[in-house]
């Protein structure tokens, strides 16, 4: 579980990043599920962007691809999903 000093940190490293994954009218199945956890593996903070034909809420989709990967909810923003988790092998980020 993230603090709040953790979060902001977290959402301050994560603003000029790009989203790398989209969640389309299909919604999150499971190979995104997996390249999502592959991407978090390696980068540990990713944005996730969900276009505006995605049927399901944000806010479903952001709990979907949290209990999927058992990554943390950093910030949900605008049609952007921040999540972060810890890599095993490629430890990068520093939290306060």
């Amino acid at each position: 579980m993230l603090t709040g000093k953790q979060k902001r940190s977290l959402r301050a490293k994560a603003n000029p990043l790009r989203a790398i994954f989209q969640v389309g009218k299909t919604g999150v199945n499971e190979n995104m599920i997996v390249q999502v956890n592959e991407a978090l593996e390696k980068r540990e903070l990713i944005k996730v962007s969900i276009l505006q034909n995605c049927s399901e809420d944000k806010d479903v989709v952001a709990d979907q691809l949290v209990q999927g990967t058992e990554a943390e909810l950093v910030q949900v923003i605008g049609n952007n999903i921040v999540l972060y988790k810890e890599s095993v092998e490629n430890k990068q980020i520093e939290l306060p």
